[in-house]
């Protein structure tokens, strides 16, 4: 795996002329959070949909504020303290969330204002490479953020937030858990930080099990 890059800002702050000079056609808007050597496996890869405005912006995971996957994260116990990527993701950051197992990813990488600015298409081919991805490296959970994208990536209109039947997606390695979790932007009102850290809490769990523990 390639090594993530700093911030493009230097650790300042976006502006509106930062965000507007994005390019929202590039295909990898944000370094994804992956172990350099790619026989190490995850206990748990973390998948968002795709960078909005300010994650790209500073090349760092859900890192607009008032997003609350990091609160989440934290309070649920994946991290020992609450990761701030406003400005970047440090390189301590990126070692304590690796040596923990914890990936993070994107269905793909193309940056939008928001994720309804996807197609189709573009989500259905997203969900393809992750069912590859998934097969190549084994991770003991694969979480998707965004039940929304998920239905359209994997054609399942009628599929529910929590745990996913493999069977469901053709292709998807039966000894990887998949598990679909809340997006965990502001603008989701249906969600706090309390019940998303539930929600990681459960997945969690379920993910530092061997196979034969999470099928029964």
């Amino acid at each position: 795996m390639t090594l993530r890059r700093p911030s493009p800002l230097g650790g300042r702050k976006p502006t509106k002329d930062d965000l507007a000079q994005v390019d929202t056609t590039a295909p990898d808007g944000v370094d994804d959070i992956l172990p350099h050597d790619p026989s190490v496996r995850l206990r748990l890869l973390i998948v968002g949909i795709n960078p909005g405005l300010w994650t790209a912006a500073v090349n760092a995971p859900f890192a607009r504020p008032g997003n609350r996957f990091w609160p989440s994260l934290h309070r649920a116990g994946l991290t020992d303290h609450q990761v701030d990527a406003s400005l970047g993701l440090s390189a301590a950051d990126e070692q304590q969330l690796l040596s923990r197992g914890i990936g993070l990813t994107n269905l793909t990488g193309r940056p939008t204002v928001r994720a309804d600015q996807l197609s189709r298409e573009e989500l259905r081919e997203a969900g393809q490479r992750l069912i590859h991805r998934a097969e190549q490296m084994k991770p003991g959970a694969v979480a998707i953020a965004g039940i929304t994208a998920f239905r359209t990536a994997f054609t399942l209109p009628k599929a529910a937030l929590g745990p996913q039947d493999p069977a469901d997606v053709p292709g998807w390695p039966v000894d990887v858990t998949l598990w679909v979790v809340p997006q965990p932007s502001g603008l989701n009102a249906h969600e706090n930080i309390d019940t998303l850290a539930a929600k990681w809490r459960a997945v969690w769990e379920i993910a530092g099990r061997q196979p034969s523990e999470r099928d029964s």
